[in-house]
């Protein structure tokens, strides 16, 4: 997979960062999902184009995953902010614990892609969270892929 140059948000998170958010966020992140991260933390692929529910979206980035100290502007883009930002628009049940939908990517327009772990938690779909639809407790999402390996490989210029 290309990235344009200069995208990816450094420093790469390692296994130990990885299972410290896992924990955190009370999901098992899938291994193809976690060595892609661990290679390509919050870049812009070049090819950057899916479709999904009848639309082409555009990919504005990957998500990263770093430790957050509030000193880089790029921490903007860390997972745990933008979970922190949409707070219960990606939530269906305030009263559980743990994580139904991470966001991965931001997509244009404000859209994210995310993993969804509400079917399953051990192998996640992949899904666009529509956020002009969304609102507090009543997340809309379409369906993307079964898996992120499937969901790369839908990604086109």
């Amino acid at each position: 997979m290309e990235f344009k140059d200069g995208s990816i948000i450094y420093p790469l998170p390692d296994d130990t960062l990885l299972s410290e958010k896992e924990g955190k966020w009370r999901i098992n992140l899938p291994e193809t999902y976690k060595e892609f991260i661990k290679k390509y933390n919050g870049g812009t692929p070049i090819k950057d184009s899916f479709k999904c529910n009848n639309h082409i979206y555009t990919l504005d980035r990957f998500l990263c995953i770093l430790t957050v100290t509030g000193e880089r502007d790029d921490e903007y883009y860390d997972i745990g902010v933008v979970r922190t930002q949409l707070d219960e628009r990606i939530v269906f049940d305030e009263n559980l614990v743990g994580t139904e939908l991470l966001p991965i990517a931001v997509l244009f327009a404000g859209d994210f892609v995310c993993l969804d772990y509400r079917n399953n938690v051990e192998e996640p779909i992949v899904c666009v969270w529509n956020h002009e639809e969304s609102s507090d407790l009543n997340p809309v999402t379409y369906i993307v892929s079964n898996s992120f390996e499937e969901f790369l490989n839908m990604l086109t210029e």
